[in-house]
């Protein structure tokens, strides 16, 4: 079975080629989603980080602007959140891989915003990086709700520069051309992976 990464920093578009791959047949784990569902009430984080973070639960699930609000003050505190919530998501990733491969799937994706920041790129056999040029990445993400310029400087300050992942990505899908261009670099990279599943060259 071959495990792939997807990543791109905030705004290339990584979301969009995660829901193509899906169209295509190709199962993906969504870390953020798994994220949510671990603060959402009754999720297996929310009493550990209600712990290490005091007031950030409200009606039994993690606030999650209040969390930002505190690590912001105290960035040291990504590492304590971190201790609590990455073995949480490894049992979320596991119980994900167990279910596919039980079902016959040979390409798992493993969507993973900070897969380089984190050294996960070690855990899987590919990796899709998503990429779009800096002033469209930058007009995407300032239409978010909420969004600034410190914010977003602030996110992007904690992700690999753009140029390394691009160097180290096995596969590479440029969104500035649209979702059906875009559709059409992951069903090559998605024939190129098979052949790589069943053992063949090129």
């Amino acid at each position: 079975m071959l495990r792939v990464g997807l990543t791109g920093s905030i705004g290339m578009g990584k979301s969009a080629t995660a829901q193509i791959l899906r169209d295509a047949g190709i199962p993906v784990f969504d870390s953020d989603a798994a994220v949510h569902a671990l603060y959402a009430p009754g999720g297996a984080a929310v009493e550990p980080v209600g712990r290490a973070f005091p007031g950030v639960v409200i009606d039994g699930a993690i606030d999650r602007a209040r969390l930002s609000e505190l690590l912001k003050a105290d960035p040291d505190g990504f590492e304590t959140l971190e201790e609590i919530v990455h073995p949480l998501v490894s049992e979320a990733r596991e119980a994900f891989v167990s279910e596919h491969e039980a079902a016959g799937h040979t390409i798992l994706v493993f969507d993973v915003p900070l897969l380089f920041e984190t050294g996960g790129e070690k855990r899987v056999d590919a990796v899709i990086v998503v990429h779009a040029p800096e002033e469209i990445r930058r007009a995407r993400v300032m239409q978010r709700p909420g969004m600034t310029e410190e914010k977003l400087n602030a996110i992007i300050a904690r992700q690999l520069d753009d140029s390394i992942k691009l160097q180290r990505a096995d596969h590479v899908v440029e969104t500035s051309g649209g979702i059906e261009d875009a559709r059409r670099q992951v069903a090559d990279i998605i024939t190129a992976l098979k052949r790589r599943a069943h053992g063949e060259q090129g």
